[in-house]
């Protein structure tokens, strides 16, 4: 597999094994734990697969049901090429904001929490109207990057939101997903992040940023579990943080 786009030889395997199996259109997919187990990759990477095959046509997603064959392998729109899985952004996201928040609480000045604390009300309040606006919870994560004073870790940052914007596998996950209460807790871990950064605790900043985006990719994982609404926590496998 390569190292760039692993999801991509992942789909490519299940378009193998759907060809092999001689599976007809309607037929229902494994699950992806028993995708996962047959084919020897993390769940995520099943899961991103399965959305990138949910693009192509090549299958249907009935929540609460399972993944469906819509065509054949041969009659699927072409492979997605130039986008990133979901989970491979967020472990991104997790290596790079987690330093940065650290460094962050050593140069962060009091303009930098006040306007960070603005950038939290923003979130508030489009939380409490139903706003799908991500605009407050952006401006956070980029305001962390500018209280470093690097330029090059703010460019790194809103690339990596950028991405995200313009990823159809992004709006895919997020077209799953139909209960938003989540962000309500990922608020909260944004005040514990404000909190490690104005008491210039970097290793607090750091763990609060890690333990962050750990939270949001376990609960995307979860909402957007098509097969079982009551996913047991079994997600995949997690990368380990290095202290």
């Amino acid at each position: 597999m390569s190292a760039s786009r692993r999801y991509q030889d992942v789909a490519c395997e299940l378009r193998q094994l759907i060809r092999k199996r001689g599976m007809k259109t309607g037929e229902r997919l494994m699950s992806e734990r028993q995708i996962s187990d047959e084919i020897g990759v993390s769940r995520s990477l099943v899961r991103e697969a399965l959305i990138m095959l949910e693009i192509e046509g090549l299958v249907e997603v009935r929540k609460g049901s399972g993944i469906y064959l819509s065509t054949s392998p041969d009659q699927a729109a072409p492979p997605l090429r130039d986008d990133i899985g979901p989970f491979e952004l967020l472990q991104a996201r997790q290596l790079l904001e987690s330093n940065i928040a650290a460094f962050a609480a050593e140069m962060v000045t009091k303009n930098d929490i006040i306007r960070m604390r603005e950038a939290l009300e923003v979130e508030r309040r489009g939380i409490e109207i139903g706003d799908p606006d991500y605009s407050g919870d952006e401006m956070f994560h980029r305001l962390i990057a500018e209280a470093t004073q690097n330029s090059v870790l703010v460019d790194m940052v809103q690339e990596l939101w950028r991405k995200r914007e313009q990823s159809p596998m992004w709006a895919r996950l997020h077209d799953r997903i139909f209960n938003a209460d989540y962000r309500s807790s990922w608020l909260d871990d944004h005040r514990v992040i404000l909190s490690a950064l104005q008491s210039k605790d970097p290793q607090a900043a750091r763990q609060a940023m890690w333990q962050h985006l750990e939270n949001v990719r376990e609960t995307l994982m979860e909402l957007s579990d098509v097969e079982d609404p009551a996913f047991d926590g079994y997600l995949f496998q997690p990368i380990v943080q290095v202290r």
